[in-house]
């Protein structure tokens, strides 16, 4: 009697007869063998169908079968060294579920739009399956790092009344008589969550209402956001450089499969490791200088000049010590040159842009509200945040991963929208 298995587990049976539950990938004949690669969520695998060997039912299902039909295969596991996977199954049996007719994504190219318009369909395919599964990996490996190290798990709200860091790029809805907001940033909550549990982090969707279209940006996204007690400037920056050491080598390590699947020099992957390179923002504004941008000091970077800076090293690299005037009202001043902050974005290597932003908050209750002032922020809506400094105020940071900017980096990828399994782009929201 046949045993029930899945693809990813084969090698646990080589020598055996199992039943797997697969749709067909693609299929190929040369006369008396058919050849059907498939696939059941866990791997790929051939299924060989020798004619001679099988009963004329099974050979006439076999095919029968079209792209992306559904069936029951039994077979024979055998080693293969030649296949991907380092094993094959011997058909013996097929019991068909479903026959597919016009499957409308086939290993013909399709445009963007297209494959976007059939994402539920598109996701099927051997390359979004893998970056699906190093995504998966990703936040696996984030949460182990941070339940590994002290950090709790803590959810912030994802309605809000007030933006994180008042900006006007929010979703509006009601609730019910009051006027809320979709979360842009749970930074705030995850602050007050600190005071009370010491190093918290949290994972969960974030919103952003920018008209923005780049390869970079998505509507909808995921966030990973530390808070830290006790824990200065310096104490963070090492914090994110051990964090994202471990993300990517958890990688490399288990995904090494889905890694050559895409294609990524996986050599670039394994080069992260901690310390990162470190530059202030002023060394950036001269280098940038020498590479005949015209920007000057006081402005912020887009996109062509953190890959130019990025560009000079193989590992992320830390951009420090922003002017106050373009970061978040919330940052510590340098007490040494109040018109910088303790701030630094962490940027990708191969033009991947900002991955982490990070910052100490201010601790003193008298300077964070002369920020609500010279931010024009209601004292009364912030009160809650303010309660922070006045009951037992102490050093903090904290900083913020974005997930999909993260796994385009570590896939390889050119836009945002692989990274995720339904993304929500400024002109897409179907499916």
């Amino acid at each position: 009697m046949a045993t029930k298995s899945v693809i990813r587990n084969v090698n646990q049976h080589v020598g055996e007869t199992v039943t797997i539950g697969a749709w067909i990938n693609n299929k190929r004949s040369s006369g008396k063998i058919q050849f059907l690669q498939l696939r059941d969520g866990s791997g790929y695998i051939q299924g060989v169908v020798v004619k001679s060997e099988v009963s004329e039912q099974v050979w006439d299902d076999a095919k029968s079968l079209t792209q992306e039909s559904s069936l029951y295969v039994t077979g024979v596991i055998r080693e293969e060294p030649r296949s991907q996977s380092g094993y094959e199954m011997t058909v013996t049996g097929i019991e068909i579920i479903h026959l597919t007719e016009n499957y409308p994504i086939t290993p013909k190219e399709h445009g963007v739009d297209y494959l976007m318009d059939h994402r539920h369909l598109w996701l099927r395919t051997q390359k979004q399956r893998a970056i699906m599964v190093i995504r998966a990996e990703i936040i696996r490996a984030v949460q182990d790092y941070f339940d590994s190290n002290g950090f709790t798990l803590v959810d912030p709200p994802i309605l809000t009344p007030t933006s994180a860091e008042g900006t006007t790029n929010l979703f509006h809805t009601k609730y019910f008589d009051e006027d809320a907001y979709l979360t842009q940033s749970g930074q705030l909550y995850m602050e007050a969550a600190a005071m009370a549990l010491g190093k918290v982090y949290s994972f969960g969707p974030t919103f952003r209402a920018e008209k923005s279209k780049t390869r970079r940006h998505l509507i909808e996204f995921w966030m990973i956001e530390p808070e830290m007690a006790f824990t200065d400037h310096e104490g963070s920056l090492q914090i994110q450089e051990q964090f994202i050491s471990h993300v990517v080598q958890s990688v490399v390590k288990n995904c090494r499969q889905e890694l050559e699947t895409i294609g990524r020099d996986i050599s670039k992957l394994e080069a992260i490791q901690a310390p990162f390179p470190r530059i202030t923002y002023d060394e950036a504004i001269e280098f940038l200088h020498t590479q005949d941008f015209d920007i000057p000091w006081g402005e912020d970077f887009g996109a062509p000049h953190e890959t130019a800076i990025a560009e000079k090293y193989d590992k992320p690299v830390f951009i420090t010590h922003y002017p106050a005037g373009i970061k978040a009202f919330y940052m510590k001043p340098d007490p040494n040159r109040p018109e910088v902050v303790l701030c630094a974005d962490m940027i990708a290597p191969e033009g991947y842009g900002e991955i982490i932003g990070g910052s100490q908050r201010i601790d003193d209750p008298q300077l964070l509200e002369e920020r609500f002032k010279e931010h024009d922020l209601s004292m009364e809506t912030y009160q809650w945040y303010m309660d922070l400094r006045k009951y037992g105020t102490v050093p903090h940071s904290g900083f913020g991963l974005g997930l999909e900017r993260t796994v385009a980096w570590i896939c390889g990828l050119d836009h945002v929208r692989e990274t995720i399994p339904f993304p929500r782009t400024l002109y897409r929201l179907y499916p």
